[in-house]
């Protein structure tokens, strides 16, 4: 993982201590699309998982956007897209 995933993985830990996580940088999988990094280095597109009771009695937009703001910044300067999949423990 790089230092966007780094990033990301440490800023999620720190907001929700999940019980589970998954990142994984799907950037190659775009090459060439809209948001795609042009320099090749990836970490534009991510795929993350993540099981937190942080996330207990939430939609899944007020998950998304609780995400959303932690990784506020990431966002603005090179994660074009960000595939969530939140859920609170012993959800399927």
């Amino acid at each position: 993982m790089g230092i966007y995933g780094d990033r990301i993985r440490a800023k999620v830990t720190a907001a929700f201590q999940p019980t589970r996580m998954e990142i994984g940088d799907e950037s190659s999988l775009h090459h060439g699309h809209t948001g795609a990094n042009p320099d090749g280095g990836g970490e534009t597109h991510f795929n993350v998982a993540i099981e937190s009771a942080a996330f207990a009695g939430k939609s899944r937009v007020e998950r998304q956007r609780l995400v959303h703001a932690v990784l506020a910044v990431e966002l603005k300067e090179r994660v074009h897209a960000l595939s969530l999949k939140l859920s609170a423990p012993g959800e399927n």
